[in-house]
């Protein structure tokens, strides 16, 4: 694995892919850890920020809150975004090695996880 970072996961992100990341020893905080269900994805957007942890979601609504906050000049760690169909086409195992491979400096704030071709 090329490099570890705190994470924050939005309500959105499944289940078993949390858990086999903190089983891979993954500092990771879950929105269900943290807030109820329902709260708005700005609430966690900025917890995500404030505890400078790397936001990974499946809600495209979390980039145009990233983009927001590069417009504003507001800094955050980075976001891992993919879509909810792509755990049809990727399994845990794709995705946690594709986090796993990831290491900051990011080369832009928001990452895309994306199935092999």
């Amino acid at each position: 694995m090329t490099g570890r970072f705190p994470l924050y996961t939005d309500a959105d992100v499944y289940g078993p892919l949390i858990l086999a990341l903190r089983r891979r020893g993954w500092d990771l905080v879950g929105a269900i850890d943290v807030y109820p269900p329902g709260t708005a994805d700005a609430v966690h957007f900025e917890r995500a920020a404030r505890d400078s942890r790397i936001l990974m979601s499946n809600d495209p609504d979390m980039e145009v809150i990233a983009n927001r906050w590069l417009a504003d000049g507001r800094p955050f760690r980075g976001l891992i975004l993919w879509p909810q169909e792509h755990y049809k086409r990727m399994s845990y195992a794709q995705l946690v090695a594709r986090i796993e491979a990831l290491s900051e400096p990011f080369p832009r704030p928001v990452i895309h996880l994306r199935p092999s071709r």
